[in-house]
């Protein structure tokens, strides 16, 4: 499998609606934003003034879109610094278990890492994800009760040993 971990660009709108669309759908969705309306707040929340997130792309090698990592910056996080705060990640069936969503998770550290100020990858998942579960944990998060986040390990020099990965349930 090779494939290219790239940020959005605008030419890039419709395949990020159609992703938003398919997490609704996984997610259980009926009833679905009309696609120029998804279209036109996807542009306006990433490109923006100012932006309101970011998001990386999984590109495959004929330059079809097949998975989105979604994310903000978020302060207060530890003291005054901030955090990645992962939205969404969704990696299409066909790439699934072949390492793309691993790529992303590697790629949001290296972009927390390289923020000043940014000391913590955030996220949430479901209980009711067995698969997002597994993922988590084959990269070495541990579950946790009673929290409301999800954490990756500090990123001062991304050294493990600075504080412990976590991966945190979301209540319900």
């Amino acid at each position: 499998m090779t494939v290219k971990i790239r940020p959005v660009g605008q030419g890039d709108i419709l395949a990020v609606a159609v992703l938003i669309e398919e997490i609704e759908r996984f997610y259980g969705s009926v009833e679905i934003q009309p696609m120029d309306e998804r279209r036109t707040q996807i542009e306006q929340a990433l490109f923006g003034s100012p932006p309101l997130a970011a998001a990386l792309l999984v590109e495959e090698a004929n330059g079809g879109i097949a998975g989105l990592a979604a994310y903000s910056f978020l302060w207060p996080a530890k003291g005054t610094t901030h955090s990645l705060f992962l939205k969404e990640l969704c990696v299409r069936e066909t790439l699934r278990q072949q390492g793309a969503g691993a790529q992303l998770m590697e790629e949001l550290r290296r972009i927390a890492a390289a923020r000043s100020g940014c000391s913590r990858v955030e996220w949430m998942t479901d209980r009711s994800n067995p698969a997002a579960r597994s993922f988590y944990k084959s990269l070495g998060f541990a579950e946790f009760e009673g929290e409301d986040h999800l954490s990756d390990r500090c990123l001062d020099g991304l050294n493990e040993s600075c504080c412990p990965a976590t991966a945190v349930l979301r209540r319900g």
